[in-house]
């Protein structure tokens, strides 16, 4: 091989682009392509995840500052649940995180990090308190 993963990781993977394209699957650096292909579901669920970070955020600003309201933070929540269908839509096994709690635990903690840091409180739940379903729904504002 020409081209080391360790040394120039973009190098190494047009090389081995051509290599496939070529038929030269005998030179293939299969562990790194594995790794590789691994890393793009982990790069997807990770998107998600962050989106799902920004909009629970956003959720959480607008029910525990009611008389901060307004139009910037409603459209960031459209935005945000638009996004995540759309994913979702595009790459539908990443549906599965959403029941995941795991995953949705960690999106929380993002989710709450930046609402404490936006409005300096600290008293947010410590668990989700809304369904998959109320969250990306497009009418859904908590009170």
């Amino acid at each position: 091989m020409g081209v080391s993963y360790e040394q120039d990781i973009v190098a190494w993977a047009n090389e081995q682009a051509a290599l496939i394209r070529a038929g030269r699957f005998d030179l293939l650096d299969l562990e790194h392509i594995a790794e590789e292909i691994e890393d793009v579901g982990k790069s997807e669920r990770r998107e998600l995840e962050s989106r799902m970070a920004v909009l629970l955020a956003h959720l959480l600003k607008w029910q525990s500052q009611p008389t901060h309201r307004g139009s910037s933070w409603e459209r960031t929540i459209k935005e945000q649940r638009k996004r995540l269908v759309l994913a979702i839509r595009q790459t539908p096994s990443l549906k599965t995180s959403l029941s995941d709690g795991d995953w949705l635990s960690s999106a929380w903690s993002g989710a709450v990090a930046i609402a404490a840091t936006e409005t300096g409180l600290d008293s947010f739940p410590e668990n989700c308190t809304w369904t998959p379903e109320q969250i990306l729904d497009q009418g859904f504002f908590p009170e």
